[in-house]
């Protein structure tokens, strides 16, 4: 038994779990709070691809005449080829049973429908795959028929990532969701409330939280809570999470109160820890609107009513603890690859840990972001040994060394100190994370980062555009993106940008210089993915505050229920909706270093202008020149090793010169350089100190000054080419 139950309805992630109840269960440790969590979605999908649960399927299909297709024809006819694999190929999925591969990789092994036509193109895509990585590819095609025949034949809301996702977006009013949750279950529902009620039976919880992060998530959170409410009327319900936080932030239907008892806003810590005080530990006499609550939405009096009445304050991020990914079934989530988008497999292919490096974001400034809220608003970074020690406690309870940060914006400064400080412990980390291409990702910084184990960085451009760009209040210019991009390339770390279309007042010219923009960072390799999106207007960004100032003309609705998306008309009148098909069909060639050649108009099949852009823009931007100057305040570390030393000695009209030849290596190559003998000896002492072990980032200026006690002109010593070309090896200037 345990107060509290823990669940995120489906559908999110299949390759990791979506983090937020792991955050909330730690936290709750902090207090000796007795809770258990559950990834119902993985659970439901396990559930559903399983021979057992498609032969019913199948079954069910005939029984109820909805096969029309011909590829869903197909799929019944082979109906016995796709069931054969299916456990094995879950299994593989999930890291097991790996020489499956083999099998997979030949041509007849895999039963093959609609999704498998896109092959030809995507082994060109995907080149020389592994094979691992190629079996997991086909299986998640065969994986994609199996969703397909489920969706025309069995419940047209499925989606691997999402469920009823439709139902959740722009939902201004309750009627259309409330209506579908009066119909029965569908076959899915029933699944779900199936492992649903066992848990229950197991748990016998007090109090049940639904982590709602997405739309695609809130269909079943509110069946789920429908079930509980008809069997279990004693426990009571409330929801958190990414979608509540950003559109039920005016609801009013009362009807929402007949499946949950709670909706709490923002950070869950203190709001949930009150909800126990509240429904655990209350009188059976006592009014529950005499308790305290945070940021929670309930029915007082038949009104829905907003209560922020304790004088608490949230939590510090140095005082919420450690995610627990306790009770989760971390063995048996899957991993697939769907399509040919380097980032998009790091999202779903393994397993990650996922942390916060910041609560909230250091730029908080951009025009269509939802700066209003306080997950952006409140801004408050975790100290850098705090968070290795949070890594390191998460390794030892996942067996897991692959961290996922994330961030709205990572703040540099921060990535800094914690690449050190992983450094310094020796730790063997693989991490990635979200940031602003800002000029302080230097080359030498993401060297280290990359020494730390970062292998991945995301990060906005948005519109390629200086005007917009300032428009959006980016704090970034194109050429700042492409000296930033290079820097994180040349450390071997991968870029993906976000790209955004159709932004108030953009004009056809703006989106097809961007396009122009674009397939330059492409040809020159410095950004290596990306995904365009169009410009959608929320509730609580600037822009939607002030439509005015930005040209366009919003349409509200009545809100009842959810709001964050609104509709509106901007004043240029351009149908931006049109350069979608074009835009992501040439990115899609970029990607994979074709179509730099082709004329902008060959993505499109309507008439636009010819690019303003010169086409060596971007490579002018990297055409800088290289200053010789070094901050004083720049911290100075060494990563490499020791060098080997031979002394030797040099004559030269009379004169002799002791000399240290020193020979660096590092995994790759090898370097040797000559100092005369007192500054060489010098310099191994330094290198010794500035190793990120000794925890002794020594600045610019202090190395000069004990230089100077000794010898004269610094500046002469640090930029000679010995000491430039070590640079390469490991001596970095941060």
């Amino acid at each position: 038994m345990k107060d509290l139950l823990l669940i995120t309805p489906p559908f999110t992630q299949l390759n990791t779990p979506y983090p937020a109840t792991a955050y909330l269960k730690g936290f709750l440790n902090t207090k000796d709070i007795s809770a258990f969590q559950m990834d119902l979605g993985i659970e439901v999908i396990l559930e559903l691809f399983s021979k057992k649960t498609f032969e019913e399927l199948f079954h069910l299909a005939i029984e109820n005449d909805s096969i029309s297709s011909e590829n869903c024809q197909r799929i019944y006819t082979l109906k016995d080829d796709y069931l054969q694999p299916l456990d094995a190929v879950i299994q593989f999925l999930q890291g097991r049973n790996q020489t499956l591969a083999r099998q997979i990789c030949t041509t007849n092994f895999l039963p093959q429908a609609s999704r498998f036509e896109q092959l030809e193109d995507m082994d060109w895509a995907f080149g020389e795959m592994g094979m691992q990585d190629k079996a997991k590819h086909l299986a998640t095609l065969y994986l994609e028929d199996l969703s397909d025949f489920i969706i025309e034949c069995i419940d047209p809301n499925f989606g691997f990532s999402r469920y009823a996702e439709r139902l959740g977006q722009s939902a201004n009013a309750f009627d259309e969701l409330y209506d579908s949750l009066q119909n029965q279950p569908t076959f899915i529902d029933a699944l779900t409330l199936n492992l649903l009620d066992k848990r229950l039976k197991t748990i016998q919880p007090k109090l049940v939280c639904f982590s709602v992060p997405f739309p695609g998530n809130l269909y079943s959170a509110f069946r789920c809570a429908q079930f509980i409410k008809t069997k279990y009327p004693d426990i009571k319900i409330a929801m958190g999470g990414g979608f509540p936080n950003t559109e039920l932030r005016q609801v009013t239907d009362t009807r929402v109160f007949n499946f949950f008892d709670f909706i709490t806003l923002d950070d869950g810590e203190l709001p949930v820890e009150l909800l126990h005080n509240a429904v655990c530990y209350s009188e059976p006499k006592r009014r529950i609107s005499e308790n305290q609550f945070k940021r929670t939405f309930l029915l007082e009096n038949g009104i829905a009513t907003y209560k922020n009445n304790t004088t608490k304050p949230d939590y510090k991020q140095l005082d919420v603890g450690t995610p627990d990914y306790s009770d989760l079934l971390l063995d048996q989530y899957i991993s697939v690859i769907e399509i040919a988008n380097p980032m998009h497999s790091l999202w779903s292919d393994g397993r990650w840990n996922k942390l916060t490096m910041a609560h909230g974001c250091y730029w908080g400034k951009c025009t269509f972001c939802d700066i209003s809220l306080d997950y952006i608003k409140i801004y408050e970074p975790i100290a850098a040994s705090l968070l290795v020690d949070r890594m390191e406690q998460l390794i030892a309870q996942t067996g897991e060394n692959g961290f996922h940060f994330v961030d709205e914006a990572a703040p540099p400064a921060l990535m800094k100190a914690l690449a050190l400080e992983i450094i310094k412990r020796k730790l063997t980390v693989t991490w990635w994370t979200n940031i602003r291409f800002e000029k302080n990702f230097t080359q030498d910084l993401c060297y280290l980062l990359k020494a730390s184990g970062c292998i991945a960085v995301s990060g906005g451009l948005e519109v390629a555009s200086d005007r917009l760009l300032k428009l959006i209040d980016k704090g970034v210019t194109v050429e700042q993106v492409a000296q930033v991009t290079r820097n994180f390339t040349q450390a071997n770390i991968m870029v993906h940008s976000y790209l955004m279309y159709g932004y108030p007042t953009q004009t056809i010219q703006e989106t097809v210089d961007s396009l122009e923009f674009v397939r330059q960072l492409f040809e020159l390799g410095i950004i290596q993915s990306g995904f365009w999106h169009q410009f959608a207007l929320t509730a609580h960004s600037p822009i939607g505050q002030n439509p005015s100032e930005y040209g366009i003309t919003p349409n509200y609705k009545d809100i009842s229920f959810a709001n964050n998306d609104i509709d509106f008309t901007d004043s240029t009148g351009i149908d931006h909706t049109q350069f979608s098909f074009g835009l992501k069909k040439s990115l899609f060639n970029f990607m994979h270093g074709i179509g730099f050649d082709m004329d902008l108009q060959d993505w499109f099949d309507f008439e636009i202008p010819q690019t303003t852009i010169t086409p060596y823009h971007i490579e002018d931007c990297l055409n800088t020149e290289t200053i010789l100057s070094t901050k004083p305040t720049a911290k100075i570390v060494w990563l490499g090793h020791l060098p080997l030393v031979a002394e030797r000695t040099k004559t030269k009209k009379g004169f002799t010169n002791e000399l240290l030849d020193m020979t660096f290596h590092d995994k790759t190559e090898s370097l040797q350089i000559t100092l005369n003998k007192p500054e060489g000896e010098w310099l191994l002492q330094m290198l010794d100190t500035l190793k990120p072990a000794h925890g002794k980032a020594l600045s610019f200026s202090v190395l000069k000054k004990d230089f100077e006690t000794q010898f004269e002109d610094f500046e002469l010593f640090w930029f000679s080419k010995g000491m430039q070309k070590l640079r390469d090896f490991g001596l970095l200037v941060l």
